[in-house]
This record gives C-alpha cells, sequence and structure tokens, in this order.
C-alpha cells in the first residue's frame, strides 16, 4: 500500500518554497522522521521527514520546483525495503560495499547545510572530527577537511620546478572565449535583495558615526573572562556589552527603538534586538527577544547558538521574525568604515568595526588604544539627526565606562 509525501504546512507567512534538494533516490530504504528533502524559503529551510520506514516509489516534483503547502511531491511505500544486489562469487566483491556503507550512516545525522558541503566536497564524514555541539560535524568543519585535501594534492605539483619563464609561457592558455556561469539566487538572497532595496526607496536613510575606546571593556574582559566562562559555561565575547550598551541608549533615546506605520509612530516598549548573522546562504537576523531581561551569559549564550543553527540552516521562522533594533558587525570580515543599511520596519541600525589600536591624544598626551568606528543608520522621517548622535554618544560613554551600564547613567 502506497502513501503520498506532502508539503507540510510552510510557516505564517510564507507562500511557497523551492525544493532545492531530494536526500533520498527511489528505491532506496529509508528510517522513520529521516529527511528525504530540503525546501527552502525566504528565511529558512525546512526538511521533509519519512513518515516511517520504507521506500520512495516516484518523485512527482523535480528538484529546483516552487511548491506550496500540500502540493503532492513524491509516492511512498511504507514498510517496503529496498532490493537487495546479488551475493557476489568472490569474498573480496561482498566485503567492498562496507566503506559506502558506513558513510551514509554518518551521514544521516548530518544537518542540511553540512550534507550539502559533504556532497560539493566529497569528503567522507565519518573521517572528520566534529567541532559542533554534542561533536556534531559543522559545515566549518568539512571546508577544512577539504581545503587539506587540496593542499596534500597540490604539495606534490607544486613541488616540480619550472625550467624557465619561456616554459610558463609554452603551457599558458591560448586567448580565447571566457567562461561565465549563470546560477539562480537562492530564495533567501532574493528576499534580501527585496528588503534591502525596500528599505532604501520607502525610508530617509541616514548615516552618522563615532568612534570608541574599548580599553575598560577589553580590561573588564581580561580580568573575569576565565571565572565567566567556567561560572556561566559560555566565553564573555564583546557583542554582550554591544548589546546592553544600545539598550540602555535606546532608553534614553526611545524614537531610535520606534517604526514608522503610515502616519504614526510606534514607540515599542521592549528591546527585541536582532542580531546580524553571516552564513553561505546570506544574511540572517535572529532576534534576542526581551533583551532587556537578559543578563551577559544569556545574551552571549543565545547569540553563539544563533550562529551555529544559522550556519547549519537550523533557524526557526519564528526566531527571524519581529526585532526593535539591529546590531551588525562587519568587524569580524576587517571592515574600519560602513554604512549599514536599516532592517525594514526598524528605524536604526548599529554598525560594529573592526577594533585597531591606533595612537589617540589622552589630557594632552598621545597613547595607544584599542579603537573601533561606530556607525549608526536611522530613518530621517521620524529621527532627527541630533537624537542620532546623541544615541550614539551614549553607547560610546556606556562602553567607555561599563560601570555606567550596572547603575543607569
Amino acid at each position: 500500500m502506497t502513501m503520498e509525501i506532502r508539503v507540510p504546512q510552510l510557516p505564517e507567512s510564507v507562500a511557497d518554497a523551492t525544493l532545492v534538494a531530494w536526500r533520498k533516490q527511489p528505491g532506496e530504504s529509508v528510517s522513520r522522521d529521516e529527511n528525504l528533502a530540503d525546501l527552502e524559503t525566504d528565511k529558512v529551510v525546512l526538511e521533509v521527514p519519512a513518515p516511517s520506514a520504507g521506500v520512495i516509489k516516484e518523485f512527482k516534483v523535480a528538484q529546483g520546483a516552487t511548491v506550496k503547502s500540500g502540493d503532492l511531491l513524491a509516492i511512498f511505500e511504507p514498510g517496503a525495503a529496498a532490493a537487495k544486489p546479488a551475493p557476489s562469487a568472490t569474498p573480496a566483491a561482498s566485503a567492498a560495499p562496507a566503506a559506502p556503507v558506513a558513510k551514509s550512516a554518518a551521514a544521516e545525522k548530518l544537518s542540511p547545510a553540512v550534507r550539502r558541503a559533504v556532497e560539493e566536497s566529497g569528503v567522507d564524514p565519518a573521517a572528520v572530527s566534529g567541532s559542533g555541539r554534542d561533536g556534531r560535524l559543522t559545515k566549518a568543519d568539512v571546508m577544512a577537511e577539504a581545503s587539506k585535501q587540496k593542499v596534500a594534492v597540490a604539495a606534490p605539483a607544486a613541488a616540480a620546478p619550472v625550467a624557465s619563464k619561456a616554459a610558463v609561457k609554452a603551457v599558458a592558455a591560448p586567448p580565447g572565449p571566457r567562461a561565465e556561469q549563470r546560477v539562480p539566487m537562492t530564495r533567501l538572497r532574493q528576499r534580501i535583495a527585496e528588503r534591502l532595496v525596500q528599505a532604501q526607496h520607502s525610508a530617509a536613510l541616514l548615516t552618522t558615526f563615532n568612534e570608541v575606546d574599548l580599553t575598560a571593556v577589553s580590561e573588564l574582559r581580561a580580568r573575569h573572562k576565565d571565572r565567566f566562562e567556567k561560572q556561566h559555561g559560555v566565553k564573555l565575547g564583546f557583542m554582550s556589552f554591544f548589546v546592553k550598551a544600545s539598550i540602555e541608549a535606546l532608553r534614553k533615546f526611545p524614537v531610535m527603538n520606534a517604526a514608522v506605520d503610515g502616519t504614526d509612530i510606534i514607540y515599542h516598549e521592549f528591546y527585541d534586538i536582532g542580531v546580524a548573522v553571516s552564513t553561505d546562504r546570506g544574511l540572517v537576523v535572529p532576534v534576542l527577544r526581551n533583551a532587556e531581561n537578559m543578563g551577559f551569559a544569556d545574551i552571549e549564550r543565545q547569540i553563539n547558538d544563533f550562529g551555529t543553527r544559522a550556519r547549519a540552516g537550523g533557524l526557526a521562522l519564528e526566531e527571524l521574525q519581529g526585532g526593535t533594533f539591529t546590531i551588525t558587525n562587519g568587524g569580524v570580515f576587517g571592515s574600519m568604515l560602513s554604512t549599514p543599511i536599516v532592517n525594514a520596519p526598524q528605524s536604526a541600525i548599529l554598525g560594529m568595526h573592526k577594533t585597531q589600536d591606533r595612537p589617540v591624544a589622552i589630557n594632552g598626551a598621545v597613547v595607544v588604544r584599542p579603537m573601533m568606528y561606530l556607525a549608526v543608520s536611522y530613518d530621517h522621517r521620524i529621527i532627527d539627526g541630533r537624537e542620532a548622535v546623541q544615541f550614539l554618544v551614549a553607547i560610546k560613554e556606556c562602553l567607555e565606562d561599563p560601570g555606567r551600564m550596572l547603575i543607569g547613567i
């Protein structure tokens, strides 16, 4: 008796999805809850689990097709087993398939993003040690192993001496047409493009800058980081300081935490802080709900969890919705200065940048301090320059004197 595999109910506000990959093939045995296919929406990747052990009999939708809730994906036969190959005449031949079986077993535990990386790189997941939670394999682990293998293969070729410059010219490819490759945008990339263009067209965006001396924060972290990690099980990073400082500044300037709705201004009396996370699929902004009630350890723990699950494609849609203010950190990629784009319908976004030792004048003397440029982009329709500048100064004061955040001044 066969049954139909259909697109599960998509999250609210998501109209359709793209079937980006079939994870099993017709005739292949699957276990209960094993992932059959990946569906990509404009925000998250969803898995289609097998309802029971059995075999896929037939695909009804091709890879790359757009589907909606309830659409028929495949015909499934519960309880069936894949046909076993005829036994080999020689013992050596019968033992050969053992390695692929082990590899498949390891692959079953991988997230969609990691599985995709394994398939593209050809790395055996069973041979790689995972650095994720509970020893799970991450995409970074796979890419690192792939790089090692490339280096190992390239080393013998690099050792061969080049006879002369003339020889190099002799083997150079002749001039001719240059290749191009057309690749469709992912659903997430399309959504990012749409929202960024919308923000540029619907808001009067302006950016103001300042710089902050991170000496006090750096010294505080150095003094307490070991005890903090031992007590809370998470490292004390910089991001929690910036989240806390932003909340203090938002309390002083509520319009920075507001949003435009037609001819009204909505003042949020809570602080849902979005933290931009870069992934291979694009930028996502998971939200710290009621961040004003979170301690430093809670913030660091939640941000670490967001980063891990975002890169593995494991964030839930509700974790990406809402938000009243956003923080983005281009400094992790080496950016010295930028003008971040507001995450609509929010009205402001804080941009962090690379911390760099620079000479600064303090009390008439030139000293070297760890300095960072800060940027805040804002919607000039409801936020005046005075408020934006003073907001950034308030963040600067909290970071240069972290004690302010403890006594609320």
